[in-house]
This record gives structure tokens, sequence and C-alpha cells, in this order.
């Protein structure tokens, strides 16, 4: 490898990007008609500078941010490196988040639709072993995953980098930021010393410097300048929502929107999924998209928005690249965009050929400082809003009901319901506007008290063992069940933490347990766990069947609720513990928190330590200098 020479900048004279098209850039016909396919129509700066470079087999320092285009300018050359007929790992990708890992995972995935055989996996903590390893001794040729997750397999013997022919560090100042520098270092040193190295970081500090100069061949050194300019014609504003009430608040934003069509933007698909079939459920015509839609029906759904038969999109930011319709009138970042440049371009599918839009960001209680972020990158002052409430709600739609009347009035053909409205209002002696407002109310949905749903619970209207106190605490404070007579409660592990709602848990129960609907009975929900009582009980064939399923991503680990107990904290809870093995992770809505290794010990598998000198892991590493990293990532 080259000393620590500086990297070579590209040359002025590269082409720029409205000069250069796809097709100019040296890419095979498969990755030129995926490119087609998605809907990119010239490259970016950094995509114009990276691309032939890799292509031609340098080394490439990039110095750019998320939303530049990066996951373009390293995915495409990484896939014309791949032999689709060798079923082992041929790249690895390291980023620092499993958001991240996920979301680049997905653009590889859709760039590579035009190539028979090859397949992309993400691996990163958090996640069941299972699934990833499974992928693992099927065959992959490139592997997307955060440094920790990827160490692990290496250590079960799950994955082999010997054959690598093109590693990437994605975001590797933020790798280091999270104390993944030693990591990178050890897992780049298990690749072959010929294999091609791409390096993107929004800056270069020596660190970065210092595996550059020791894993990098005379690199090729690319650098672009971020995107500060927002759309003008944009209203932008934001709403501090916690997390597990989104789905309720971002209903209500839509419930109570004039715009024509609006899409939601999230960072992975799962969420996609998952956000758009819960719109679904609430009544909303929506629909989603991420990478791994096929084009043809990502072709029907974009027409459907456009014909205005579809009026929400949820949408990862990979998915939705070079969509443009005219229609959309309002964006909801359901969360913060990791970059500005992200956030630009997620409000620019609104605001165009001469109309308004409405761009609405939720933000955590926490998350003030990547709002601000934003604001300074683009200099706009975002406007607070507040989430609409279920009256505002129900007011929008009896507005817009009561505008329709006048034009029905004047079609006639209405003697029939006069006739029998005349006779109900005789027989019941009701007042005629009485009888109106119990209809009106009926028309747009309101059912009256005694109705409770997610969205009050959001307005204060019903508190929460999740909003009374922390998960940790809460099983305590939690009062005596009072279980009608004739039903057994029952204690599952999934709660507001986890995104479990009532319809999710009834589904999963009926669904797997083969028990009917109207047996199950009330339901109440915690931070980590809920409760629900089942007419007479459940047989141990039910609970083990019940047990298995899995209710956002979590086993629901039924069993028969013991009450609550002041020595016993709520299952599945640990209490952290300062062992020397601390990290730290910003969750959500809590902010930073110290975690002690956890998925690791549920999974089975044992903390890295010394043992006196066998392995490659074990021999660079001074006592206590290996500390594990779960954070985001890992």
């Amino acid at each position: 490898m080259t000393d620590a020479a500086p990297a070579p900048e590209s040359t002025d004279d590269t082409p720029s990007p409205a000069q250069t098209g796809f097709d100019d850039l040296g890419l095979s016909a498969p990755l030129r008609r995926a490119v087609a396919e998605l809907g990119f129509e010239r490259p970016s700066p950094i995509q114009v500078q990276t691309i032939p470079a890799l292509l031609s087999g340098r080394d490439v320092i990039g110095v750019a941010q998320t939303g530049t285009g990066k996951t373009a300018a390293f995915g495409l050359p990484l896939l014309s490196a791949m032999d689709p007929a060798e079923k082992s790992v041929q790249a690895i990708v390291l980023t620092p988040t499993r958001e991240l890992a996920m979301q680049v995972a997905d653009a590889i995935t859709s760039f590579a639709t035009s190539i028979d055989g090859l397949d992309v996996v993400a691996v990163y903590g958090g996640s069941p072993y299972g699934p990833q390893e499974k992928a693992l001794r099927r065959g992959v040729q490139v592997v997307v995953g955060t440094p920790g997750r990827v160490m692990d397999h290496m250590k079960r013997s799950t994955l082999r980098l010997d054959g690598v022919r093109f590693a990437v560090l994605d975001e590797a100042d933020e790798m280091l930021r999270m104390g993944f520098a030693e990591d990178v270092e050890e897992i780049l040193s298990h690749s072959p010393a010929t294999r091609q190295v791409a390096l993107f970081s929004a800056t270069m500090p020596p660190a970065i410097q210092k595996v550059a100069s020791e894993h990098m061949d005379d690199p090729v050194r690319v650098s672009v300048s971020p995107q500060s300019s927002t759309v003008d014609s944009v209203h932008q504003s934001y709403a501090v929502v916690p997390f597990r009430h989104r789905t309720g608040a971002l209903a209500r934003v839509l419930a109570t929107t004039d715009a024509e069509a609006a899409i939601v933007f999230v960072r992975t698909r799962a969420a996609a999924e998952e956000v758009g079939s819960e719109l679904v459920s609430r009544g909303l015509v929506a629909a989603s998209i991420s990478g791994d839609v096929p084009q043809k029906e990502r072709e029907k759904i974009v027409e459907r928005l456009r014909d205005g038969s579809l009026k929400v999109l949820v949408a990862t930011d990979v998915a939705a690249r070079g969509l443009d319709v005219e229609k959309i009138g309002l964006v909801v970042n359901f969360d913060v965009p990791r970059e500005p440049e992200a956030y630009v371009h997620r409000i620019g599918r609104t605001g165009r050929a001469g109309r308004s839009g409405q761009a609405i960001t939720f933000i955590g209680p926490h998350e003030r400082r990547a709002l601000r972020a934003i604001e300074k990158a683009t200099r706009q002052t975002l406007e607070e809003a507040q989430v609409p409430s279920p009256r505002d709600v129900s007011k929008h739609r009896l507005q817009a009901l009561l505008g329709k009347a006048p034009e029905r009035l004047e079609r006639g053909r209405l003697e029939l319901y006069r006739e029998l409205i005349g006779e109900f209002l005789a027989e019941k002696e009701l007042d005629a506007v009485e009888l109106a407002v119990a209809l009106a109310a009926m028309g747009v949905g309101d059912d009256g008290p005694g109705t409770v749903t997610e969205d009050e619970e959001f307005t204060g209207a019903t508190l929460t063992g999740r909003d009374r106190g922390r998960d940790r605490g809460e099983d305590e404070r939690r009062p005596a069940p009072r279980t009608e007579k004739g039903y057994t409660a029952y204690r599952i592990g999934v709660g507001h933490t986890h995104g479990a709602r009532p319809p999710a848990i009834v589904g999963a129960i009926t669904g797997e347990g083969n028990v009917n609907g109207k047996d199950v009975g009330k339901i109440s929900i915690f931070g980590s766990f809920s409760l629900v009582e089942i007419r007479g009980g459940l047989s141990s064939q039910q609970l083990a069947a019940i047990g298995s399923a899995k209710v956002g991503g979590r086993e629901l680990r039924i069993a028969a609720d013991p009450g609550p107990r002041r020595d016993r904290r709520p299952a599945g809870d640990r209490p952290f513990r300062r062992d020397g093995d601390r990290s730290f992770t910003r969750d959500g809505d809590r902010g930073f928190r110290r975690e002690a290794d956890r998925s690791l010990r549920r999974d089975g598998a044992k903390p890295w330590h010394r043992e006196g000198g066998g392995s490659r892991f074990d021999s660079k590493r001074r006592s206590g200098s290996f500390r594990r990293h779960e954070g985001n990532g890992d």
C-alpha cells in the first residue's frame, strides 16, 4: 500500500452532469437499463467523477454527504465487478447504522434487477442471526452490514471475506465517531490486498486518512459541494410526535389535507410496507413502494397516483427518486431525514409546475438538533405545527360532506329518504336537527365516547402504561388485574415500544391460535408488554402457536399473567449494567442510553474476549481495548 501521500484530486475538466448522461459513464447495458427504469435522468456530480474511476479499477476517496447520490456512485461500479455465477461474497459494504445498511442494500438490489443470479443481503445488530446466516449459507455476492455484526458472522465462520473484490466504507467519519475504527481495520485485514476500495466520508479526520493510507492503493479523491437550496414554493413545517404515535398522527394529517395526493417518506422498505398497510387499515387509499418492488408494479402505482385513483404513496428515498407527479401537494417526513440533502430531495417532490406545496416533518422530543441542522444548511426556518386532533378530523370531514349537500339536493330523487326520515321522526319523537346531528357524526365516523382509539390516547384522553412511566417500572405500577368473569388474563411480550396495537394483537391470536375473535376481551397495552383477556383459556398447543407469532417483528411469548409483583421486572427487560462494556445509542424519543451487548446475550452468543492467543481477532487486541458497540448499527 502507499504511504500517507495526498490522494490526487479529480481534474477540473471532468464533464458536468448537464453534459454527461449515464450512457457516457461506461456502465454495462443491464446497469444502464436499471438506471433508466429507476427514473435517473442525469448523473449527479459525485457519480460523474466516481463511476468512471471505479470502473477503471482505481480506489476512490469520495468526500460527500448522504443525498448527493453516492450510493449509486459506488453501487453501480460494485455490481460491474461481480460474477453472478460465483456464489460467494465478492463485495462488502460497511455502514455505521442498521438503517443505512438496509437503505444501501435496498438501493443495490434495485440496481441489480437486470442481473440474474445476483443476491444482496444486509446484516446488522438488533436482528436475529438465523435469517442472516441462512442467506449467507445460500450464497450471496454482496454483503451490506454494520461492523459489529459483520465481525460476529466472521467469528461464527458464517462469513468469509477471502474472495472479496470490492470493499466500500460508507460514512466512514460516522463509523469513526461511533467507535468502529478498529473493527473496520480488522474487517479489511481479512480481505485480499488486491481488492478495490471506495471510501466515502463527509469529513476527512486523521483517523480516516490513516485507514485510507493503510488500505487503499493510490486512491483518486473526488469531492462535491452539498446541495443547500430548497423549494421556495413549499411551505415547510415540523411537529413534535413521539415515534409510537406517528402512525396515528400521520393518519390525521392525511385526513385533514386538501392536497390531491401525498407522499410519505420513510427510511426502510420494512417501514414503507408497515406504514402503508396501517394507512389502508384506517380507510385511506394508500400504497407503498421500495427498492424491492418490481418495476412494472412501481409503474402501475405511479400511474394511479397521476390519474387520481391513489391518494397516498409511502416510499423510501431510493424508490421515490425521479418521481415527478404534479398532483402531489403534500410531503410528510415520517422521520427526520439523515442529511439536509435528503430533506431537499424529499420536499422537492411537491411544489412543482408552478404549484404550491406543503411539507411537514415529524421529529421526536430529542431530535431538535437534527432539525436545526436542516434549517442551518437550507437557510430556512421551519414553522412548528400542531398535529390535527380527532375533533379537527371530524370537522374537516363534515365540512367536506356539507359542501357536497347542495349539489346532491339539486340532483333530486330524494322522496324515499324524506318519507323514511319523516316516519322515523314521528315514531321516535325526535327533533329534525338532532337527527341530522347524529347522522352527521355517523357520516364522519365519530362513534361517540367510549370508543378509545390510539388517536385519543395521543391527545391525552387516555393515559397508557407507557405514558405513566418508564418500561422498567411500569409492571410495578400497573393496577392489580380485574379479569372479567369467565376470562383468563394473558401476558404477551410486545407493547407500545414495539409498535403493538390492538388489531395486530387480535389478528395474531385469532390467526395463529384458532381463537374466535369474539372470545378476545380487554387488551391493555403497556410499554414493553400487553395484557389480553381471553374467554375460557388457551390450551398448551394454542399457547405454543400464539407465542411464536410476531407483532412488529417480535414474538408474542404469551403466558398466563401472574399479576404485578414488586420484585419482578417486565418480561424481556433487563437493567443496564456498567461492566466495562459500554456504548451509547440514540433510541427513538428517549435519547441516549447505555447498552451492555443485550442483543448478543439474547442470541446466546458470547462477547469477544482474549483467550491467550489463538485467533487473529484476539491476537490484535489489548486487554480491555475491544468494545462491543451496538449503537444504531451493530
